[in-house]
């Protein structure tokens, strides 16, 4: 399918100030849309100016929640040049949140082709200050003007760039998290393996709560014992207990993220004993308690490592590593960015130059 691509006559004023650009303030002069009508597939695949997109006030998207997005970030390298990381992996992972929610698969090579070629005409919004870089989100949602609940017949695929610097606050200063209790994200079953709007409407009441008593995010618990780790808030989460790292298994509740599969990836090549298993909030507190927890971390394609510095369950509150950067987060982040933004060389094939 070919790619249209018509230009803004209007451009947008640039961020002046790149180090204060925070995470999704600002956005580029194009975007990508792609249609899908039954009968007739994805087609109409064009960039055109980034604007408001019409939709009729019985858009099903709108009622029923059918929608799926994805993130992934374009680098600017220090030759000038511009690079993707894993972006296969990314619209991999559309699909099988595609088929989850009903959404016609997409053809993951071209929509990978839509994110090079949207990134090459918005090109000039790359930062380049330390720590910045395009973030990009594809996105599908249903368009079908009708109050009924079945899965569309008629969806738009629109990707948008945002440039960006550290998703949190704090950057890669460790954040404290709150175990919640109280609320369930997923469930075995659900649709906590998807990357999808849903989900994050779940969480926001457990998040609203946590920051007003002075926490960055939540740790979830599964949701049928109510005791076993899953994910913090946006990013999966790992555990350095004695000498092995920890990570929660995927069991279809938990994210498959691309950071996630990187970082296991990284440490193995290294040599590391890396295990996905179940892993109880009380195994994290008794290791704790025993010396043995060494360091804790998220990863996610919005901050890639955030070391955690502290843990609040049942009223107990823990401290890890000391409320530092531990040694294994710190080199997971010096290389995945590293490799992201093209300073160190790439072992593993997994950026994409445009």
């Amino acid at each position: 399918m070919e790619i249209q691509i018509t230009r803004t006559s209007a451009p947008k004023q640039k961020p002046a100030d790149q180090t204060k650009l925070g995470f999704g303030n600002y956005y580029t002069d194009h975007m990508f849309i792609m249609n899908y009508d039954e009968g007739e597939g994805w087609h109409d695949a064009r960039i055109v100016p980034y604007g408001p997109i019409p939709l009729d006030p019985a858009a099903m998207c709108l009622h029923y929640g059918q929608e799926v997005f994805e993130g992934l970030k374009a680098y600017k390298t220090p030759d000038g040049g511009i690079q993707l990381f894993r972006p296969d992996k990314n619209m991999a992972r559309l699909n099988v949140s595609n088929e989850r929610l009903c959404i016609p698969l997409v053809d993951e090579a071209f929509c990978v082709e839509a994110v090079k070629k949207l990134v090459e005409v918005d090109k000039d919004w790359i930062p380049d200050a330390p720590g910045t870089s395009l973030y990009i989100r594809p996105f599908i949602f249903a368009v079908d003007p009708h109050v009924g609940v079945h899965p569309a017949h008629h969806l738009l695929f629109v990707i948008i760039l945002s440039p960006v610097g550290a998703y949190y606050p704090k950057g890669l200063n460790p954040v404290d998290i709150y175990v919640e209790q109280n609320y369930v994200r997923a469930v075995k079953g659900g649709m906590g393996f998807t990357k999808t709007a849903g989900n994050y409407a779940a969480s926001l009441k457990a998040q609203d709560e946590a920051e007003k008593i002075g926490y960055t995010q939540v740790l979830w618990l599964d949701g049928v014992e109510r005791k076993y780790i899953e994910e913090v808030g946006t990013m999966n989460v790992f555990f350095v207990i004695g000498d092995e790292v920890v990570t929660p298994a995927l069991t279809g509740s938990i994210l498959s993220g691309v950071t996630r599969m990187s970082v296991i990836d990284l440490l193995r090549s290294k040599g590391y004993k890396v295990s996905e298993r179940r892993i109880s909030v009380q195994e994290l507190f008794d290791a704790h308690d025993n010396g043995t927890l060494k360091e804790a971390f998220g990863t996610g394609t919005a901050a890639v490592i955030s070391p955690i510095g502290t843990f609040e369950w049942n009223g107990k509150k823990i401290t890890v590593a000391d409320g530092g950067i531990g040694q294994l987060s710190q080199m997971l982040y010096d290389t995945l960015t590293g490799i992201q933004f093209g300073k160190i060389p790439d072992e593993f094939g997994w950026t994409v130059r445009i």
